[in-house]
């Protein structure tokens, strides 16, 4: 008899061996000052390392253009690649496999953020709803500008960025790259209808919408090898106004052009990375529209089931329900967010079933480095918690 797939079963995840399936979902944290990763960062990681885990980073900038939230980490300078390298080798210390996430914002982006205080690129230039708000540098909350559509003759040196900091993610020591192609950022807006309406290559059908994914999947994969990378997507979300007629379409679209690549390339990606829908448009608060579960279910299971590689999940996972989804087949590893914030030893938690400290979520976007950040307690022997031991 078959055993049941448990979060804590063991995974070959193409070259990489993990011993459990309880991945770090990548989170935007907002510590790191001027764009590079610091002592925080060590620190952070390192306590949600654990010997044959899979850890991603949160969101890392590929330019200088690509920022919509204050002080995020880059990878395109050298003086960030050494800062990361410092991350990279306390965790590979741990036993942890860790991939850098590539993000560019896109139109979710602000003149403040941007070189000679430009307006952002995207897609389009349609703004972002004023029922979404943009995070100022000075804690404030701002209203979205109108971007500026990307000529076609530009895209090539955006996909150029993306290579760059592949190639910097690899000299870090990372073990690989997962692009960021969801939750409405650059690349989804070119994806989603509901943003993109391109007249040239780039839009209309779901082939040229694909397009830039792919010459971005097809630039990173060259410089690193199709084994080291994962592409994320959220077909089936709006946050910041991404939203697309046929959510079911595109996922398979995106997903048979990945088999294809994959196939003609004699190599398999690392993985593909779904947000499940109940991620929702109002995904920034504790409320929001929950969507039919078995509705949800069913889309994901679409897009698992068509997907030929390893298949991760997220997006408001439980311990049970990660559980559940393993047992019955949706997903090969399940990522975790919040509760991997305020839970460091998640992993160690859900094995032993304890209680799960709360998540402060006014403390998520903040520069302190440690509040919010580093201080959320262990778990004792016996269940009960304690502080950490190092505190920056």
């Amino acid at each position: 008899m078959e055993e049941t797939t448990t979060l804590f079963s063991p995974y070959r995840m193409g070259r990489f061996n993990l011993a459990h399936r309880v991945v770090l979902a990548p989170m935007t944290r907002c510590r790191a000052l001027n764009g590079i990763p610091n002592r925080a960062h060590i620190e952070y990681y390192t306590q949600r390392a654990t010997n044959g885990g899979f850890l991603i980073t949160e969101g890392t900038l590929i330019s200088t253009t690509a920022a919509g939230f204050p002080h995020c980490p880059g990878i395109y300078t050298d003086e960030q690649v050494e800062a990361w390298k410092k991350v990279v080798d306390a965790v590979h210390a741990k036993g942890s496999v860790i991939f850098c996430q590539l993000w560019h914002v896109g139109r979710a982006s602000h003149q403040v953020y941007q070189p000679d205080a430009g307006a952002p690129i995207s897609s389009t230039d349609k703004p972002i709803s004023e029922r979404w708000r943009i995070l100022m540098p000075d804690g404030t909350h701002g209203k979205y500008p109108k971007p500026r559509p990307l000529q076609s003759s530009e895209i090539p040196k955006v996909v150029e960025h993306y290579r760059r900091a592949a190639l910097n993610a690899i000299r870090a020591g990372f073990d690989g790259i997962e692009i960021h192609g969801a939750h409405g950022y650059l690349i989804d807006q070119f994806l989603k209808n509901g943003i993109n309406d391109r007249t040239d290559e780039y839009g209309g059908s779901i082939v040229n919408r694909c397009r830039f994914l792919m010459q971005v999947i097809q630039e990173v994969v060259a410089v690193s090898g199709a084994d080291r990378v994962g592409v994320r997507i959220s077909p089936a979300i709006d946050h910041l106004d991404a939203s697309d007629s046929d959510p079911l379409g595109l996922g398979l679209a995106v997903i048979e052009k990945l088999n294809k690549f994959q196939l003609n390339l004699s190599s398999k990606l690392t993985y593909l990375h779904v947000t499940q829908p109940r991620y929702t448009a109002y995904g920034q608060t504790e409320s929001g529209r929950l969507g039919n579960a078995d509705e949800e279910t069913q889309l994901m299971r679409t897009w698992r089931r068509a997907y030929q590689g390893t298949f991760i999940c997220s997006g408001g996972f439980t311990r049970e329900l990660g559980m559940e989804a393993l047992a019955q087949g949706d997903a090969d590893l399940v990522s975790y967010g919040r509760l991997f914030i305020s839970n460091p030893d998640l992993v160690s938690r859900f094995r032993v079933n304890a209680p799960l400290n709360r998540y402060v979520r006014a403390t998520f976007y903040t520069q302190d480095p440690v509040v919010g950040f580093t201080d959320y307690p262990f778990l004792r022997e016996g269940h009960g918690s304690h502080e950490p031991l190092s505190r920056l």
